[in-house]
């Protein structure tokens, strides 16, 4: 197990004579021992360059890499103890997979003995027993894979680094492999980074989630803190399926209470979501009385009821279309006559909603978030994250 810590690094990749592209910036984060850290985000986020960057492939334009608190820059790759599994599985096609995992072993000159007996502890570990002999043409996808994870494993490194190698699986074969990569961790107690593109697979693995964009750290989280207390509008579009509803709406102050009413409106002209805030939100919202924010809301946080709601509890869609999801049923909900708004609520599978059909709804404010549509960010998670700072630095003051 190893502690791996990033302060300030940057990857910057010349595009002409004076000018560059950066594929990361300013990323600064620690993985603790044993911890199974996810990086997440859309296609050139900047996962892989940081990968790359922590084996030593890419050398860091600015900024550090400790591992135990050795500095890493300049180190080659072979001297780090870290291991990486790459998206293609990369197997030698005229070598047996024995030959294909214990490779780096031989590269390395380990006596013979030890190898053969570290190839065989780790084809029990992956249950490749019976596909030692056979070459790669011989295999399917996830046994190759699990050969390109026996590569690593025999090294014993102290971090794997995992660089979205489930991608080129189908869905069953993905599943599984997920299974046994998290069975693999439980077992080893070994730091590994995983890196995906798909928000499901990182929600249903890390121990904490790194979302990225273009190259910038946007929030590192547990998967439900992450999931329900998004930093920002970026992280609140990518994380969850389907997204985040998010409207834009404006507070006002009325009778020592703060409303949030929806830009879009039903046909009479009454907002389409009307809510009264609780008075928790009072004072983090209170500055933007008279002013613009975007809401946002989980689906499963939209209640659809038959009958009107009252006044300041929720509001009024009309059904666009049904989207069935397996166990339940997704609605998506036209605000407003106009149509630009829409949201979405998920709902029992024997619901019945016809389209073009109005429905009700009920939203609780104190699950919502509020985001600050200068910056994007999450007011209540700014909020908090200030009053944290506050109550651990008040004692040096």
């Amino acid at each position: 197990m190893a502690r791996i810590e990033l302060h300030d690094l940057g990857k910057r990749y010349p595009a002409s004579k004076d000018r560059g592209c950066w594929a990361l910036r300013h990323a600064t984060l620690t993985a603790a021992q044993g911890e199974l850290l996810v990086l997440v985000g859309p296609s050139g986020a900047g996962k892989t360059t940081l990968l790359r960057l922590l084996a030593g492939l890419e050398e860091p334009t600015e900024g550090t890499i400790t591992l135990d608190g050795r500095p890493m820059n300049g180190v080659p790759p072979g001297d780090r103890d870290i291991a990486m599994v790459f998206q293609n599985s990369a197997l030698y096609p005229h070598l047996t997979v024995s030959e294909n995992i214990g490779l780096g072993l031989r590269l390395r000159k380990v006596p013979k003995a030890q190898i053969e007996l570290r190839v065989r502890e780790a084809a029990a570990l992956l249950g490749l027993e019976g596909c030692l002999d056979r070459r790669p043409a011989a295999l399917s996808g996830g046994e190759r894979q699990r050969v390109a994870i026996g590569r690593a494993l025999v090294r014993q490194p102290a971090v794997f680094l995992f660089d979205e190698p489930l991608s080129n699986l189908d869905t069953p074969r993905r599943l599984q492999m997920r299974a046994e990569i998290l069975r693999l961790h439980d077992r080893l107690g070994a730091t590994m980074i995983y890196v995906t593109h798909d928000q499901g697979d990182a929600q249903a693995m890390g121990d904490r989630l790194v979302v990225l964009n273009q190259g910038v750290i946007q929030q590192t989280a547990a998967p439900l803190a992450l999931y329900h207390q998004p930093a920002n509008l970026f992280v609140a579009g990518f994380i969850g399926s389907p997204p985040m509803n998010v409207f834009r709406g404006i507070i006002n102050a009325k009778e020592g209470s703060l409303w949030l009413q929806s830009e879009a409106a039903a046909k009479n002209g009454t907002p389409a979501i009307f809510l009264q805030l609780p008075q928790e939100l009072t004072k983090p919202l209170e500055r933007f009385a008279g002013k613009a924010v975007f809401c946002g809301i989980r689906a499963e946080q939209v209640a659809c009821v038959p009958q009107t709601v009252p006044a300041g509890q929720g509001g009024m869609g009309i059904v666009e279309r049904t989207e069935p999801a397996g166990a339940d049923t997704c609605l998506r909900l036209r605000l407003g006559e106009e149509g630009r708004d829409q949201i979405m609520a998920r709902v029992p599978v024997n619901s019945r909603w016809e389209r073009e059909e109005a429905v009700f709804f009920r939203i609780d404010p104190r699950q919502a978030c509020f985001f600050d549509p200068a910056t994007g960010d999450n007011i209540l998670h700014a909020e908090s994250c200030h009053a944290i700072c506050l109550s651990l630095f008040r004692p040096f003051c």
